[in-house]
């Protein structure tokens, strides 16, 4: 059972490097519920990660309909969502996917 301040938050990560899965990381670390998309590799797993301690993780082909629309019903229901590129930037996964932040 989770405990810590943010027991309650939902949070969507888009999974990236640098701050993005740290921030995740640490959010779930005081009990956020933190539910990571990964991209889905050739046999449709998500790939192993060090900073996906705490976390959920879904593996989703933004690429297909389908997993956008996944993607969006995640989204629709989080209190918060953690893109690793700054909306507006070439190769942020959410934007190229049409859910991710806009400006």
């Amino acid at each position: 059972m989770a405990s810590g301040p943010l027991v309650g938050v939902k949070v969507v990560e888009f999974a990236g490097i640098g701050p993005g899965p740290f921030c995740g990381m640490l959010l779930a670390d005081l009990g956020a519920d933190v539910v990571r998309i990964d991209r889905a590799d050739a046999v449709g797993r998500a790939k192993p990660d060090l900073m996906n301690r705490g976390k959920r993780s879904i593996a989703i082909d933004l690429k297909k309909a389908e997993g956008v629309e996944a993607a969006l019903s995640l989204i629709e229901k989080a209190d918060a969502l953690i893109e690793g590129i700054p909306a507006g930037r070439d190769g942020a996964a959410g934007a190229r996917a049409g859910c991710g932040v806009e400006v």
